[in-house]
Order: structure tokens, then sequence, then C-alpha cells
């Protein structure tokens, strides 16, 4: 079945990519100025010229007075999964500002073994922690359901990862969840939060996977029961609770390679011995078997891989060139994660031959053309003449 996708995400037909970084107009939600230059370029040239990094540490220190705690109990949840940036947040809170935080982890779909021992290790840095652990049965299945029926495996965790936390901070009567970055301002994206501290709970308030009706779930055996880890807590219980969510990355200058040196230091974090399939990068995301799929599909959908959202922020971290980051795309972008592959086709009970069928219905005209019997980009951050 071939999708359109222009219409599903609302995509431009016509592909333009940034003047400042790799990123093209069909991520999601991005938008671009007059000069061709992306949302997110725009917000990381704002927050190094125009914030008082000195008078929002100011407002974090007044944040955590208001809800730190003198009897002992959590004050603050962090999600982290043991990676450079929840490590990050956790750690500055805890050890800076004398908050006494939760950390708490949404169990990958199938997890790597770097990923748990950097989880492990950051735990043994100081932390009290808790594991979320949904049945792993119904974890396949949704995950076989999602990549075949949205074009995204990581559509399950992405859920559990968001809603867990929330969960925990009903159940531990804790009012502040902390994350790190606004990756919706920081990659690219809808720009309603970029100047405020918080994301509204509303935001949060997701009852079923996005782009499936519920009647979608119930017709392919998942019941309520089995969705019910994955799904908020009532909106109700958290407005009771008075839970806000707020980015760390607003009250301090966000760097995740900054971030991954403080880690190296403080929590024990230990990179991957080689490059991610499908980036340059050996210190992100390394945590799932399965997240090398949830970026190649994005390739695919919107000719976004893993290769253009790393460089394309550290071109606007200033750590590398935007010919530097264009290179890295037509070197790595495209990708197979064939590493954990087979694990991959086991864990979805899926074929080879239906893997790549799922593949190619994600594959929207205005990106992909077939050139000699292959798939090639219609346009490309590295063609000559490209914007």
């Amino acid at each position: 079945m071939k999708r359109d996708l222009i219409k599903q995400y609302n995509l431009p037909p016509e592909i333009r990519f940034c003047k400042k970084c790799t990123v093209s107009n069909q991520r999601p939600r991005i938008t671009f100025d007059e000069h061709g230059v992306c949302s997110a370029c725009n917000y990381a040239e704002y927050k190094r010229t125009q914030i008082d990094w000195a008078q929002r540490e100011k407002e974090l220190v007044e944040l955590c007075d208001r809800y730190r705690k003198s009897n002992g109990e959590y004050d603050v949840v962090v999600p982290c999964s043991g990676g450079k940036d929840g490590s990050f947040v956790a750690h500055q809170l805890k050890f800076k500002y004398g908050m006494n935080p939760l950390a708490v982890t949404w169990a990958p779909l199938k997890a790597t073994a770097i990923g748990r021992q950097n989880l492990d290790a950051f735990i043994a840095s100081g932390f009290n922690h808790i594991l979320g652990t949904p049945n792993p049965q119904v974890t396949k299945k949704l995950t076989h359901l999602s990549f075949k029926h949205l074009g995204d495996p990581f559509q399950p965790f992405i859920y559990g990862q968001t809603n867990f936390p929330l969960h925990m901070a009903v159940k531990h009567n804790i009012q502040l969840i902390m994350y790190g970055e606004n990756g919706e301002i920081e990659y690219g994206g809808d720009m309603k939060n970029a100047f405020r501290p918080t994301r509204d709970i509303q935001d949060h308030d997701k009852h079923y996977f996005s782009g499936l009706p519920p009647e979608f779930w119930a017709e392919h055996g998942v019941s309520l029961a089995d969705l019910y880890p994955f799904m908020a807590p009532s909106y109700e219980d958290t407005k009771k609770n008075k839970t806000e969510i707020h980015f760390l990355g607003y009250y301090k200058f966000w760097d995740p390679q900054e971030n991954y040196y403080y880690c190296r230091e403080h929590t024990g974090f230990t990179p991957n011995t080689e490059r991610s399939e499908g980036t340059y990068s050996k210190y992100a995301s390394l945590d799932d078997q399965i997240d090398g799929f949830h970026y190649y599909l994005s390739y695919i959908k919107f000719g976004i891989g893993r290769t253009t959202s790393d460089a394309a922020h550290e071109i606007r971290d200033g750590k590398i060139t935007r010919e530097e980051g264009v290179a890295l795309v037509k070197r790595y972008d495209h990708e197979f994660p064939r590493k954990y592959y087979k694990e991959f086709l086991e864990f979805c009970s899926i074929t080879d031959a239906e893997v790549h069928e799922v593949i190619d219905s994600w594959r929207s005209d205005h990106i992909w053309h077939q050139q000699d019997g292959e798939w090639k980009l219609r346009h490309a951050v590295w063609h000559e003449g490209a914007e």
C-alpha cells in the first residue's frame, strides 16, 4: 500500500535544504525563514546571542527552591536511560542544585550490552532508580504493528518513555519532572514552547498511539489492559498532582557533546567502540537494538536520516562546518542497520521480504525515484545547487 506522506505529515512538495545546516523542510513541523534558514538554526543563534544564561540559572535555582522537599521525599523525576543527556540532568540537579531526584527508565525494546552497562554505571554513581518493564509479548506485538502501520517500530517505546515519568510523578507525589532538551526547538519542529521552560501537560495527554484510531488496536488483539502501561495517567490525576514538565535546556546552555564529556567524568558513561550505524557518532542513542530502524525509517519517509540530524545539531553548535556535515550525510545517512537485523526480524516476527515491502510503501514519490533498478533521492543536500 503506497502512502501519501505529503498529506499525512503536511509536508511541502518542494524540497528545500537549510542554508546553514543539513536538514530539509521535510522534517515535520519545521519552518524556514525568508532567508532559507530553518527554525532550529535560528533558535541556536538566539540561544547563543540573546539569552542571559546567568539569569536563566537564577531561575533554575528558584525553581529548585520551590520544589525542594525537606522531609526526605523525592522532589523531581528525571527520565534517564543511562545515556549522556538524562545522566547529565540528574547529576546536575542532585550534586549542584541539591535536589533529591528519582531517576526513571522505560525499558528499551531490546537492550544493548553497552546501554545496560551505562545505566548500571549511572545508578552506581549515586541515584535511586526505577525501571519500568512492560509485558515483553505485548511490546513485541505493538512494535510489529507500529512498524507495519506507522512506519516506525519505536512508537511503543516513545509512548511508554513519554508517559512512564508521569505515572511515577503521580504515584510518588512528585510535582516536578525535568527533561533535558526540548527536541522540538533543538532539532526543528513546533516552536510553541521555544521561549518558556515548560511543556503543557495537554501535550502529553496521549491516550492512543499517533495516527491510529482506538479501534485499530482492539482489531489486532491488543486490549486496554495491554495498552495501559504505555498510556498516560488520567489527566485529572496529573492535574490534581500539580505536575509540571520542565526542560533543563531552557535554564542551561544545551550542548550534547559537552554532556558526553561531563558524564564520562561523573557518571561512568562509556561510548561505544564503534560508530552507530547510519551516523558517525559513538555516544548517542546506544541503549536499544531497535533504534537504528527508527532512524532508518525516518530516512525513508522524509529523506532525513540519523546523520542529517546529528550533523545539523553539531553545525549549529559550532563543532563542524556545513561542508563537513554535508560530506558526513552523503557517506552515512543511507546506511541500513544490519548489526541487529536478525534480532529485529525475530523481535517483530517478520520476514526480510516483509520488511522491505513495508519500507518501500513509505517512499514518497516527491522524495524518491528509481534509477537503474535502485532507489535514489530526488534531491540531496550534496547535490549541486541544493539550498
